[in-house]
């Protein structure tokens, strides 16, 4: 396959490494990107007092009033008010979220190592990758392998005109046109606006790559020796388009190789 320089002429070939022959797994992708995305979840419980810090009691029967717990006093206006019972206003929770749950779910290694192989091949499938929803009219070929110069990119301008050249630009105004605003408590909570995922670019040495691209909606840079499932398949969807330089395509089969 074609080797790129930055202006998209080929300058020469590579072997497909032996990692981009694994068969395609959907199904351990999912699991694998399901359980890294429950170690991003932080444990949470309720006081164990809340909802039980009243005087209230309940009467009994005998007085023409439902026997639910309420305020002792008179006189004032929380007098006789429900109170303690679930279905008061500031009530107790019947079963609250407690800190001692086992939110994280594990996954065995070579699980992951499987998911994390299918992931990679996965990026040199055509048809998953335009069914994932990726624009590939422009771009010359599928995996994309760019000389290792593309890890020195490191001003915004020039990193346009690189994904103008390589054909990914097209994706990214794909990317840009699919930014939506969420209304309500979503966007005080730092979830105000959906935006879908482009091109993955994937180093062996971040020499400003990242800084470079940082910038531009919907791309991740990563290096080749951190790469994990979800930058391949974000959403548990694999065949996100990327693209990656020379070297990286040599660290990752080293990196997948034994396993």
């Amino acid at each position: 396959m074609n080797v790129y320089d930055l202006n998209g002429d080929p300058i020469g070939k590579i072997n497909l490494p032996e990692v981009f022959t694994t068969k395609f797994r959907p199904d351990i992708i999912k699991k694998s990107v399901v359980a890294l995305q429950t170690h991003r979840l932080q444990p949470q419980g309720r006081n164990l007092m809340a909802g039980k810090r009243t005087t209230a009691i309940g009467f009994g029967v005998g007085r023409g009033l439902s026997r639910v717990p309420r305020v002792k006093g008179e006189r004032h206006p929380q007098a006789g008010n429900a109170a303690f019972a679930p279905n008061t206003v500031g009530g107790r929770i019947t079963h609250p979220p407690t800190a001692k749950k086992n939110i994280h779910k594990r996954l065995n290694k070579k699980e992951a190592c499987s998911a994390l192989a299918s992931a990679v091949a996965a990026t040199a499938k055509k048809e998953i990758v335009i069914r994932r929803g990726h624009k590939l009219e422009q771009v010359p070929s599928i995996p994309l392998v760019v000389t290792d110069s593309l890890e020195s990119v490191s001003e915004t301008k020039k990193a346009m005109n690189v994904l103008k050249t390589l054909g990914l630009w097209q994706d990214v105004e794909r990317v840009m046109s699919s930014v939506k605003r969420r209304s309500g408590q979503a966007s005080c909570r730092g979830r105000g606006k959906r935006i879908a995922k482009g091109p993955l670019l994937v180093c062996n040495d971040d020499k400003g790559i990242a800084y470079g691209f940082k910038n531009i909606p919907g791309i991740d840079a990563v290096k080749a020796s951190d790469l994990n499932v979800e930058d391949l398949a974000p959403g548990t969807h694999a065949g996100r388009l990327t693209v990656w330089t020379e070297s990286a395509m040599k660290t990752i089969n080293d990196r997948l190789k034994g396993d």
